[in-house]
């Protein structure tokens, strides 16, 4: 039993839980009320807690609070998701409590787990009951009731995660959400599992092995290898910065075509390869039809091996000098510092290049599937030129992390937390940068915002029983203003009935922006229905190119 943890014990702890969540992440996933494929809870629960957990690898702690600290900064700017934001805020408090702590007994962790609740609460505006804040509230309560009883750390964790657990069985008939669907909290069981990984390290049990492959080197082990093990001749790493959201599927059958040891890792904005390869070359080039080369390391491993074999020094490409081969890049002038810029998030050129057009600063790239941290919406505020600048989400998973940037930029950030593209686009036009007062064009943008309905066809990634629908894996669904509209095997008939949504609500103006898999003439077929149905409204058909959503429609 442990009567108090110190710094190293907890960094193990929440080594442990982030294993944890992470090796569950699909599980929890799967809990998802709506079948829509999206960036989803356990994704971004894991991607959040892993930020924390790469900085506490870094180093040894002495002190809880240390560890405390370390992960509360790191999930902050690490953040995906709303289930992401949350998790950090509850981490948050638990560091506010445990400052100055060096080693923690039972009532010091249950009073650092309510913090992280109070945490928690004070930055959602309506907090739902039957989510992850009342699971971890009640077992916040429950830790607090064992530790008054005498209970030590262990005792503590026990006796949360069985409160947890009691909980979450009834977080179902809390929310009517969850209720209809008939599945539990997504969120709050990614924090149960969490705890529960952190009790597991108290208790000495093994930390589970995550599935996947392993990670990238930045330079092959040639001492391991003999030419016999040497398929291909050149180890090829290079890093490759997107200028589209694609797939990288048919990528990766060709590099298996022309190598092995392949793996390719993706992040939001770039991704990383690493390849065996005759060819380095045709891999490089086969690359940028993705994207921009950003750097590349190419080796020769049977050299590398025929010297380490003779005992002679190797030559890496991490050792080249290239003093003499590099130009100085010309200074860049700094720009001027506007008083008002603008961000937008979304995923897809055509829907950058609309934003773009209508003068916002930057485009940071995501949406449905792949929701940007805290640091990299930060990035962007921090590089545009500007006092105060503007934040559209565009997704209401975005929102929460957005709005986690304005304590950490001396910049005024103020975050219009735009559901959707079509909501982000009208707050756009809405901007007036002759009213010259940020709380004239914020509400400007929030009332234009309000005003535009928006429609989305998208597929159903999984089977699912929801509000009535038997919804299979496959099937196209319509959601209107993000609840679900419709089910069927056709998209056309699923944007018929959107047509007559929208000649019911007068719409004047209505724009269609197809996504990635549909192409042009296809999708001025499939939305000749609007014109049909309201021949008197103005149509326009846009290539958005986003990814997920076949179709993003706006009625105003």
């Amino acid at each position: 039993m442990h009567e108090t943890i110190n710094g190293a014990v907890f960094k193990e702890m929440l080594l442990f839980g982030a294993v944890s969540v992470s090796a569950a992440k699909q599980s929890i996933n799967d809990l998802n009320v709506f079948p829509v494929p999206d960036g989803d809870t356990g994704t971004n629960m894991s991607l959040t807690i892993q930020t924390a957990a790469t900085e506490l690898n870094k180093k040894d702690f002495r002190t809880v609070d240390e560890v405390a600290n370390v992960a509360a900064n790191a999930m902050l700017r690490g953040a995906r998701g709303n289930s992401g934001v949350i998790l950090s805020l509850l981490f948050r408090g638990i560091s506010k409590s445990l400052k100055g702590v060096d080693a923690a007994d039972g009532v010091a962790f249950a009073s650092a787990m309510q913090e992280g609740v109070a945490a928690a609460y004070s930055a959602v505006m309506k907090p739902a009951e039957g989510t992850i804040l009342t699971v971890s509230r009640l077992a916040a309560d429950a830790a607090m009731r064992a530790a008054g009883e005498g209970g030590d750390v262990e005792q503590v964790l026990e006796a949360a995660i069985r409160q947890g657990g009691e909980t979450l069985k009834e977080t179902v008939n809390m929310n009517p959400v969850l209720k209809r669907a008939g599945v539990v909290d997504a969120g709050g069981k990614g924090f149960l599992i969490i705890l529960e990984g952190m009790l597991s390290s108290l208790r000495g049990e093994p930390m589970p092995e995550l599935d996947g492959a392993q990670e990238t080197r930045d330079k092959a082990d040639f001492a391991e290898l003999g030419d016999e093990d040497i398929t291909f001749t050149f180890d090829t790493v290079f890093i490759v910065r997107k200028t589209k959201q694609c797939d990288l599927a048919p990528f990766r059958e060709y590099l298996n075509s022309i190598g092995d040891s392949i793996v390719v890792s993706e992040g939001d904005d770039m991704f990383k390869v690493h390849v065996h390869t005759d060819t380095p070359g045709d891999a490089l080039n086969a690359a940028q039809q993705y994207g921009t080369l950003e750097v590349a390391k190419i080796e020769n491993m049977r050299i590398q091996q025929e010297d380490m074999a003779a005992g002679r020094k190797t030559i890496s490409a991490d050792e080249l000098e290239d003093d003499d081969m590099e130009t100085p890049a010309a200074p860049v002038e700094p720009e001027e510092i506007k008083p008002y810029g603008f961000l937008a998030v979304c995923a897809g050129d055509g829907l950058a290049s609309v934003f773009r057009d209508m003068g916002v600063d930057g485009v940071i790239s995501g949406g449905q599937t792949m929701n940007p941290s805290t640091e990299s919406i930060l990035t962007e505020i921090e590089r545009t030129p500007a006092e105060t600048v503007f934040v559209l989400p565009n997704n209401k998973n975005i929102v929460m992390a957005a709005q986690q940037c304005e304590g950490l930029t001396e910049k005024n950030v103020i975050v219009i937390p735009t559901s959707t593209v079509p909501q982000g686009i009208s707050a756009m036009m809405a901007v007036d940068l002759e009213q010259g007062d940020a709380k004239a064009i914020e509400s400007a943008m929030l009332d234009a915002a309000k005003n535009v309905t928006t429609a989305q066809i998208t597929y159903a990634a999984r089977d699912s029983d929801f509000d009535g629908n038997d919804i299979h894996e496959g099937d196209f669904l319509a959601l209107l203003d993000g609840k679900l509209f419709g089910v069927d095997k056709s998209i056309s008939v699923l944007l018929g009935k959107l047509a007559d949504a929208a000649a019911e609500r007068g719409a004047e103006f209505i724009n269609v922006f197809y996504g990635e898999d549909v192409d042009a003439a296809e999708a001025e077929v499939d939305s000749g229905c609007f014109s049909e149905k309201l021949p008197n409204a103005e149509v326009s058909v846009l290539s958005g190119g986003q990814p997920v959503y076949y179709y993003i429609i706006s009625f105003e």
